[in-house]
């Protein structure tokens, strides 16, 4: 029999939206999200709301392509406008980006907290 009782911590991530509390995404660093040039790549299956709309205002960048801007509205009713993008055409040589939503780690809304946890055994 295996014995987990001496699994290593692996790192994990929270999002929250700083104002009102909401817990955005919490999941593992890595394929769960990633982190890239300063920004957190969550994957759906991480995040914590359904609050994430696109707002249809396109943008582009020379090497992963296509991507739209994201609102946050919150269940207060209120919305935050740009907090986030999704890339819908994104470049094949990055898939840690393709689908996923996108926040600026530094953004003034949002808090990241880093913290280690055991993950549970089977």
């Amino acid at each position: 029999m295996k014995d987990y009782s001496s699994r290593a911590a692996r790192k994990f991530i929270r999002i929250t939206h700083t104002a009102s509390g909401t817990r955005l995404a919490e999941g593992p660093l890595g394929w769960g999200i990633t982190p890239f040039e300063g920004n957190l790549y969550i994957r759906s299956k991480y995040l914590l709301t359904d609050g994430f709309k696109p707002n249809y205002i396109p943008g582009f960048c020379p090497y992963k392509f296509l991507y739209v801007w994201l609102d946050l509205n919150l269940e207060d009713g209120s919305k935050i406008k740009n907090i986030g993008w999704l890339y819908w055409l994104p470049n094949p040589l990055f898939p840690f980006i393709w689908f996923r939503v996108g926040l600026p780690r530094t953004h003034p809304e949002i808090h990241v907290e880093e913290f280690e946890k055991v993950p549970d055994s089977p």
